[in-house]
């Protein structure tokens, strides 16, 4: 049988002793004899029971932790606990008891270790990092400073291990982590080195040319720059001390990424780099002089070195929305060379250098600012202010949570605000997913629409096509996205629900032989109680109102409608005898009824179905009450009267010309362009002999559909008038009804 491979190589081994001697010189309180028994004999007990395994990169996990666990008490100051759970966190299944740990190493150890699970659990999800979303929501999870001290700690290290790694797909991900979210973080929490190097090494190894170039070419210049930096600033220290001015002067090379940057951003090679170092003068005055102080050292340093105006940036009169107060200049130095001078006082060097932290003790803190801003900013201040470090043990975050964070089922992270919920998550994706919304599903597990997001949540929404949107959603809610989504879809099925209703009642009365009369409507929904026909419709929709009751009305206003355009009551049809007269019958045909404006003896009606103009062709139909009703010969019904009732068809003719005007109803169809309306009822108000008397216009896709009701004299102008409506731009059809 072969013997097991052992986990640390001999070289591993070698380095893990050294390693514990480096970490115990930084903090021996960490290696009193028990608490080194016990670390040794978990991370022995490991190794033997194969319970550890190497990362993506093949690191020993037990000497990264070590590695970490020194970094973080060197060039962060942590201590204590924080370091215990780094260090035992490589033992640790995924999913093992806490409680265990807690009772040998202290509570302390298994509340970081709490928080370091809770993190990795989040990258589990594998969510998009290049976001201030996933920032906070790491934070968030966090719950302890010191993880997230610790997990920065972590990735610095893990930075500096994998130069040569022949994972590259990994170390690519690894460096895009570091530079769109370690160092942010790093640098929102002070820890500048710290992300300065993060930013470097990723520059590194995502454009390894770019980085070796800038890097060669500073070495290459180092010495003579600090040369440079010193016969520069001498003569400054001079004019400064002789005007009296209480100071301290900075020289700063820029980081390898921040050279790059600029140098994409201003187009120019590494030599057209104006600002590769900055000299920073820090000004010791009272607050009421600072400005004056400021003003006072850039015109001393103006008269020794010529500026460059278009280089002037003032943010003394005007500071920046984060509270930035300075003043940038460039001045030819020595030997034609251009030099950056950032002017300020002790003040604003402490906001520059302590951000919101030092902002708010000069300032106070703003109502609305994010929580974790604040929060990480307390930290800053603790690191930058020389607090007990070992304070940060018992320190927790305090974190109100405002916002919430949430994942959808690919993995995509969405901020809400607290007390969203199921539904304003499904009204963020689309607002047909709200509409459709019947609950949800976190974490797998179903809940209500209703039922509130909780950071770190993955959420999936469940719909049904039965579900329709309804006002009382609003109350459950939070966004005003969401509110007005639902006020919108809302409004828009009452409208379409009032349109059904509305081509309920038309086919009801056609149905019934009753004509649609516009007029007729509009005195049906005075009638019903309603001001608006929206309203009347949606009482139809929702069977508020009797279909049946209002047809009957309906037709006794329809009648009381036609009465007013009844000619002079006179005999009944069956009384009349036609006279002897050549204006009022054709030669050889007798038994023609002929229409005339003064006809008399003749109870006549123009039928509303096809609404005839003097110059149609037209028939006289002969009613049950007596009248007469004179219909065009084309007219819908015409078919169907004359094979009903052909014993009641008299035939008809207009006599003398038309000398009244005729309600004549046009179907207008055309594509909805802007200003297409105003082009129709132009054309129609320019006619003298045609006047409109209603229009109504739907419109729908990009189309449009019109009815008109103009007054007219006869055929002739009608044809006319139906000629010039198909000329306007966009208009595809005008027909009669």
């Amino acid at each position: 049988m072969t013997a097991e491979k052992p986990f640390f190589t001999p070289e591993e081994h070698a380095e893990l002793l050294s390693l514990f001697r480096t970490l115990r010189q930084a903090d021996a309180d960490l290696f009193a004899r028990k608490n080194y028994r016990l670390l040794r004999d978990r991370i022995e007990q490991s190794a033997r029971g194969c319970t550890l395994s190497r990362d993506t990169f093949g690191l020993n996990p037990v000497i990264t932790s070590l590695q970490t666990a020194i970094l973080a008490a060197s060039e962060i100051g942590m201590r204590g606990d924080a370091l215990t759970a780094c260090l035992v966190q490589p033992s640790l299944p995924p999913d093992a008891d806490l409680a265990p740990v807690g009772e040998t190493f202290g509570q302390g150890v298994a509340t970081v270790l709490h928080g370091l699970r809770r993190v990795s659990q989040l990258y589990a999800k594998t969510p998009s990092i290049q976001s201030d979303n996933f920032r906070n929501l790491l934070v968030s999870f966090a719950e302890d400073m010191r993880v997230v001290l610790l997990i920065i700690a972590s990735r610095v290290n893990l930075m500096r291990h994998i130069k040569n790694n022949p994972n590259q797909e990994a170390v690519r991900s690894a460096a895009t982590e570091a530079s769109y979210l370690y160092a942010p973080l790093a640098h929102k929490l002070g820890l500048y080195q710290l992300k300065s190097e993060l930013e470097d090494l990723s520059l590194k190894y995502l454009e390894h040319d770019a980085y070796y170039m800038i890097k060669d070419k500073l070495n290459a210049t180092k010495a003579t720059r600090d040369a440079y930096i010193e016969r520069f600033i001498a003569p400054i220290q001079d004019m400064l001390t002789h005007a009296g001015l209480r100071f301290h002067i900075k020289g700063r090379t820029k980081s390898i990424h921040s050279i790059w940057q600029k140098m994409k951003k201003q187009h120019c090679p590494f030599e057209g780099v104006y600002d590769l170092f900055a000299i920073r003068i820090i000004i010791d005055a009272p607050r009421e002089k600072e400005k004056q102080q400021c003003w006072q050292a850039y015109s001393l340093i103006t008269d020794r070195y010529q500026p460059n105006p278009k280089r002037l940036r003032d943010w003394l009169s005007i500071p920046k929305s984060n509270g930035y107060e300075s003043l940038h200049i460039t001045v030819l130095g020595p030997e034609n060379k251009w030099v950056e001078v950032q002017i300020r006082t002790e003040r604003m060097d402490e906001i520059a250098e302590h951000g919101l932290a030092a902002h708010w003790r000069y300032k106070g803190v703003r109502a609305g600012d994010s929580s974790v801003d604040e929060w990480l900013a307390n930290i800053r201040s603790a690191l930058e202010t020389g607090d007990d470090l070992q304070l940060m043990d018992q320190f927790k975050t305090g974190l109100t949570e405002d916002e919430v964070y949430v994942f959808t089922p690919k993995g995509d992270l969405l901020k809400f605000p607290k007390g969203a919920t199921v539904l304003d998550f499904a009204y963020h994706i689309h607002t047909n997913v709200g509409n459709r919304c019947v609950g949800g599903r976190i974490n797998g597990r179903n809940v209500p629409m209703r039922q509130a997001l909780v950071s770190g949540d993955t959420i999936e929404v469940l719909t049904s096509n039965t579900q329709h949107p309804k006002l009382e959603w609003t109350k459950y809610v939070a966004t005003g996205r969401a509110k007005a989504k639902i006020r919108q879809s809302v409004k828009e099925e009452q409208a379409k629900e009032g349109l059904m209703a509305r081509e309920l009642l038309e086919r009801k009365l056609k149905n019934r032989k009753i004509e649609w009369d516009e007029s007729a409507i509009s005195a049906l929904v005075r009638k019903t109680g309603f001001k608006e026909a929206s309203e009347f419709y949606k009482a139809l929709a929702e069977e508020r109102l009797s279909i049946n009751e209002l047809i009957d009305t309906y037709v006794e206003l329809y009648r009381h409608e036609n009465n007013l355009l009844e000619r002079q009551a006179a005999r009944s049809a069956e009384e009349f005898t036609f006279e002897a007269n050549g204006q009022h019958k054709a030669q050889g045909d007798d038994d023609v009824l002929v229409i005339d404006q003064n006809l008399k003896g003749i109870d006549f009606q123009l039928a509303r179905c096809c609404r005839p103009v003097y110059g149609d062709d037209i028939f006289g139909f002969v009613t049950v009450n007596g009248g007469i009703k004179i219909h065009r010969t084309n007219c819908p019904n015409a078919q169907a009267l004359r094979e009903r009732f052909g014993y009641r068809i008299v035939k008809a003719r207009w006599a003398g010309k038309g000398s009244s005007q005729y309600a004549i109803t046009l179907h207008v169809v055309g594509h909805d362009d802007l200003g297409i309306v105003n082009n129709i009822t132009s054309i129609i108000s320019k006619e003298a002999n045609v006047s409109l008397r209603s229009i109504s216009i739907d419109s729908n896709d990009g189309l449009f559909s019109g009815i008109l009701t103009v007054m007219v004299d006869d055929t002739r102008v009608l044809t006319a008038l139906i000629k010039k409506l198909r000329t306007v731009k966009g208009v595809k059809a005008v027909t009669r009804s």
